[in-house]
């Protein structure tokens, strides 16, 4: 219980440092700063940050700042205004960054994505999206809540990702938060197929050591290991409560570019025997940049 308590805690205080970070990131934080606004050691804070996130708390800071900037680049500002505001010291260093994190320089970002987040009526996702990472993942176990869906043979978009978007009841998310207490914040969504082939179960849960916080009305899943290639979508402004599906828009479009047009050209195919599955952390929360991670399960292309 006690171990149980510290990391509903750790999960409180990170998601206080992160919104004290969110709203300074373009003063000249530090990370001795926001240890202190959660009431935290430097050390102890790191620790606990990296712990529960994944990744050092300033390489956090830089990639917030890099994610935002980007956003800044559609509007036409100079490259040498947006690297001072977010924290650069100089144009070099920040293009040197952008890169690393991006896979372009600065203008050349702005080049491709030019036009993305102005009002479109179709997207043509495979003009913006990026290669995938492939990476290796052990099997984990998932809990959380679903809703039925009619999945047709042979379809692969997740179109009842967007339900959670329109759903109008109680906040489940909230729900599964406080009584799965997951050792870190991000959902994942994925269809577990009916053993019939008939009606399918669209989770929505959180990734668990184990089901023993799991309530009665919880659906589980354990996912198994597999070899992903990983596919981040387009950065969207899910920001304007005005136009709540774009968003939805772009996951689904992502999905059919995947299948239509990537996978024929990658070498790789699908692996059937294992499940896709699509990730939100905090980059996907209302941002004017949002963005999630879709996860698709691949085997290697034999011989033709």
């Amino acid at each position: 219980m006690e171990r149980l308590v510290d990391h509903l805690n750790y999960s409180r205080e990170i998601e206080r440092s992160i919104d004290y970070i969110e709203e300074h990131l373009r003063e000249n934080l530090t990370a001795e700063e926001i240890a202190a606004q959660v009431g935290y050691s430097l050390y102890h804070f790191c620790r606990m940050f990296s712990q529960c996130r994944e990744i050092p708390v300033m390489e956090y800071v830089r990639s917030r700042r890099l994610s935002l900037a980007a956003v800044e680049l559609f509007g036409g500002r100079r490259i040498t205004d947006i690297a001072l505001e977010y924290g650069f010291e100089t144009p070099g260093g920040f293009a040197k960054a952008f890169r690393k994190a991006f896979g372009y320089s600065p203008s050349q970002y702005a080049a491709r994505m030019d036009g993305y987040l102005r009002d479109r009526s179709v997207y043509q996702i495979g003009d913006y999206i990026w290669e995938p990472v492939m990476v290796s993942k052990p099997a984990f176990k998932v809990a959380g809540y679903g809703i039925e869906t009619n999945v047709e043979a042979g379809s692969y978009t997740q179109d009842v990702a967007s339900f959670w978007y329109y759903y109008d009841g109680d906040n489940l998310e909230d729900k599964m938060y406080a009584k799965l207490n997951p050792p870190k914040h991000g959902e994942v969504g994925l269809c577990i197929p009916a053993d019939d082939g008939g009606n399918a179960v669209y989770l929505l849960g959180v990734i668990v050591e184990d089901f023993s916080l799991v309530a009665e009305d919880m659906v589980t899943a354990v996912v198994p290991a597999a070899q992903y290639a990983v596919f981040t979508t387009p950065p969207v402004d899910n920001s304007d409560e005005e136009n709540p599906d774009t968003f939805a828009q772009v996951v689904k479009s992502t999905w059919q570019y995947i299948f239509e047009e990537w996978f024929p050209e990658s070498g790789y195919v699908h692996d059937e025997g294992k499940l896709n599955f699509e990730y939100y952390d905090e980059r996907c929360h209302a941002r004017v940049d949002t963005v999630m991670e879709i996860y698709v399960p691949v085997v290697e292309r034999r011989g033709k």
